[in-house]
């Protein structure tokens, strides 16, 4: 019964305010646009103008649909929503700018810890202020159960997270907080570097079509060097399959919570211009705000502080 209430109002929430932060493409993969064109009456031989959809014909070097309003989120739609993130893999010159920029698109903006995890109390105080928390692991845990806990209800109260590993051994806080919040971890060392497509029986690799997430994708970079996502309890649904036939990205999404864990933070850094990087980022922020769910007090919510 309460899963049954928890999603009609998530469906009135969808219904109700919808539109007003999302695109009108909104979880369509493949996306259309309308063309005019003039049809002639073979026996009168008046001309009539015809209005139909067709596939978009402006797309990047990928296969992409060029332009932000083929994101899922309407530039500027989450502006006062704040990203925390734990960036604790800081090698390589990664700075995470370009994500920042990114997500800076849509109206976020980001409130980063780096290399070290700050204490309890100070991320919960952060986290009051956010409505999503993204964590990128390093090779050795830095966060506690004291972190957990606050991570939690965090978690629990319907605020988004990103939980990012990559190759062994770099997943450690990754899993001991997926471990912690729904009972999954991560492991492996495959070398992808491919872009990848839609799933289907005849593709062992791509992403699941057609979600939010997936908003105006139709090729995405599946990372470098890549950790498979273990789910013993098949408590999440796969997004992205690398081409080694795993699942690299999963989402959860119940009781009003929603969740994503990745064994390729190298997308946010290396290669960030390959395939549908750019957006991916944007819609997976979007999708964890949780909007089906919050509607516009989130927005207000934040606006206010």
């Amino acid at each position: 019964m309460k899963k049954s209430i928890l999603f009609t109002l998530a469906l009135l929430a969808t219904s109700v305010f919808g539109h007003a932060q999302y695109n009108t493409c909104a979880g369509r993969s493949e996306v259309m646009e309308s063309k005019t064109i003039q049809i002639k009456d073979k026996t009168t031989g008046e001309v009539k103008d015809m209005v139909i959809e067709q596939k978009v014909t402006d797309v990047d070097g990928f296969g992409n649909a060029k332009g932000n309003q083929y994101d899922l989120a309407v530039d500027g739609a989450f502006k006062g929503q704040t990203v925390v993130v734990l960036h604790f893999y800081t090698g390589e010159n990664f700075d995470f700018e370009l994500p920042k920029a990114a997500l800076a698109e849509k109206g976020f903006s980001v409130y980063r810890f780096s290399n070290a995890a700050p204490t309890p109390e100070v991320l919960e105080e952060a986290l009051s202020k956010a409505c999503q928390l993204w964590v990128i692991s390093t090779s050795t845990q830095l966060l506690n159960d004291d972190h957990a806990d606050v991570i939690k209800r965090f978690f629990d109260s319907g605020k988004g997270v990103y939980l990012w590993g990559d190759n062994d051994p770099y997943h450690a806080d990754a899993d001991f907080l997926a471990k912690k919040l729904i009972g999954v971890d991560m492991n492996g060392y495959y070398s992808g570097g491919q872009n990848v497509t839609f799933k289907s029986d005849a593709n062992k690799a791509g992403m699941k079509a057609n979600h939010l997430i997936t908003t105006g994708l139709e090729y995405v970079f599946e990372g470098i060097t890549i950790s498979k996502i273990n789910d013993p309890n098949q408590a999440m649904k796969p997004l992205i399959w690398s081409t080694d036939g795993n699942v690299v990205t999963a989402i959860y999404e119940d009781q009003g919570q929603r969740l994503i864990i990745d064994g390729g933070f190298t997308r946010l850094y290396c290669n960030w211009k390959s395939a549908g990087t750019g957006r991916y980022v944007k819609n997976a922020a979007a999708w964890l705000v949780n909007y089906e769910r919050f509607g516009e007090a989130v927005v207000s919510e934040n606006l206010g502080k």
